[in-house]
């Protein structure tokens, strides 16, 4: 019979605009994850197995960074599942423990990136061999392809889709950028913390129509980890009162259902999100009217939108009523992305889903400051990757 697994220990670097600090992924990755070992109260000589994410750097870069942490020979593994690789290694290590073969493991995700906004994923510039290349066929037979960056244009298209068949707004969708904004601005480790009117938002320059830049997620350097552990391990250590759940856990990937529409609302990873979300609920037997806090993956403020519908917090074409409504934000039904999400806080792609979980830790254990989310009891995180991959995990105190 299946274990469980908790985290009992999580830390993070700020997450900063590339190129603005003097440091390599190995310095981030010694940073956070001597804080998150330092939060659970233990040695990396505890540390059994080691899954590593990153996206942009070498092969056996997980084993340079872990090497700061120290060289006691265990296994090493190099994650990379697009904007979904830090949730990528974090559920590697929640199986490892589950499954009874591991007591205690370091998750760790971190990211160098280049200023700019991120490429289609064509390898030397040959779109043709790009893993992505299906998904922008499809946007390319829906909607031509414009000059403007391919990760803003799928989703900005998704966006326009949205708009015409809902009748969602430009300000709808500005309200997702100024929410998470709002959030950002108590978060020491947000790469913005600035608060900006919906208006201003609106009035920002255009990246790919509707959306603005200050709808987009920006690129950025940063590490986050998480320390997951057994029962036994909580017991042996007595870390009790650090440990918070996994109550349920899912990845899925593009089923026929992200292509056949030809609708960049599938292609950009709806169907997965969704299919993810009623595993985790199946599994993990909640719903989400259970949920107190949720991060996820607002990489552009339609796929917040989007994220909305497949967790079933509204029917389909009604997110945006939801966020204009004030339902996801302090005082509502739920708080989403009290971290500022990757819009604001940044979006170092194989770091962003363990700084989800951290940020739900410190939520769910009240230690999350002015972001604190009165009386959380259950934390939902979303983190997807175009291409694709979707995971929904679920943790409760």
């Amino acid at each position: 019979m299946a274990g469980k697994a908790y985290i009992v220990g999580v830390g993070m670097t700020r997450f900063e605009k590339p190129e603005t600090r003097e440091w390599q992924y190995w310095d981030m990755a010694k940073e956070a994850g001597g804080k998150a070992l330092a939060d659970a109260g233990i040695g990396y000589e505890a540390v059994e197995q080691l899954p590593v994410g990153y996206c942009y750097q070498a092969s056996t870069a997980g084993q340079r960074a872990a090497y700061e942490l120290g060289l006691t020979g265990i296994p090493v593994y190099n994650v990379n599942n697009n904007c979904a690789t830090g949730s990528t290694a974090l559920m590697m290590a929640r199986q490892f423990v589950e499954s009874g073969l591991n007591d205690c493991v370091l998750a760790l995700g971190f990211e160098k990136m280049k200023r700019g906004a991120l490429g289609g994923g064509a390898d030397g510039g040959d779109f043709s061999t790009s893993p992505v290349a299906r998904h922008y066929g499809v946007m390319a037979a829906a909607h031509g392809f414009e000059m403007t960056p391919p990760t803003a244009q799928i989703f900005g298209n998704a966006a326009r889709e949205h708009m015409e068949r809902h009748g969602t707004t430009a300000e709808q969708l500005a309200a997702v950028g100024a929410k998470n904004h709002r959030h950002s601005a108590h978060n020491p480790n947000a790469q913005f913390q600035d608060v900006y009117t919906v208006e201003e938002i609106l009035a920002a320059k255009t990246i790919h129509r509707p959306l603005t830049k200050l709808q987009c997620s920006p690129t950025s350097d940063g590490a986050a980890a998480a320390v997951i552990v057994s029962e036994r391990f909580i017991r042996e250590h007595g870390l009790a009162d650090r440990a918070v759940e996994i109550v349920a856990q899912a990845m899925t990937t593009d089923t026929e259902e992200s292509f056949a529409s030809g609708s960049c609302i599938d292609v950009v990873g709806k169907p997965m999100s969704r299919a993810a979300a009623r595993q985790v609920y199946a599994a993990g037997g909640l719903g989400i009217e259970d949920v107190d806090v949720i991060e996820l993956h607002d990489c552009f403020s339609i796929n917040e939108l989007l994220t909305y519908e497949a967790l079933g917090m509204c029917a389909d074409g009604e997110s945006g009523k939801l966020v204009a409504d004030g339902a996801t934000t302090y005082g509502g039904q739920w708080v989403v992305n009290p971290s500022g999400g990757l819009i604001s806080k940044g979006h170092p792609l194989g770091a962003t889903g363990l700084a989800q979980a951290a940020e739900l830790v410190w939520q769910l254990r009240g230690t999350a400051g002015e972001r604190q989310v009165p009386g959380a009891r259950v934390g939902l995180a979303h983190n997807i990757g175009l291409g694709g991959a979707a995971v929904v995990t679920v943790l409760r105190r």
